[in-house]
């Protein structure tokens, strides 16, 4: 198994699309089987699942990859509930 450095599992639990381009930047991408294409939409619109897909694939189901699935749920979960009570 491949590893992934401490500092991008922790930092992409709060910013991961910069996270995630300053890795690119200084070449420590996690490998994964994905085409550079697929990898490059993925940033640009769901960030959070490229990270669950490069810690699955490097790391299997570990404990960063819950506790980023918990972050991804309770962005995802109550980011329509925040929306939703602005506009009323």
């Amino acid at each position: 198994m491949h590893s992934i450095p401490l500092w991008l599992l922790f930092f992409s639990l709060f910013l991961p699309r910069l996270t995630l381009l300053y890795a690119f930047f200084v070449h420590q991408v996690p490998y994964a089987h994905l085409p550079d294409l697929a990898a490059l939409v993925m940033w640009v619109l769901i960030p959070r699942v490229l990270m669950l897909i490069y810690i699955y694939v490097n790391l299997g189901l570990d404990v960063w990859f819950i506790v980023h699935l918990v972050a991804l749920i309770l962005v995802w979960g109550g980011s329509g509930h925040r929306a939703s009570r602005r506009w009323e």
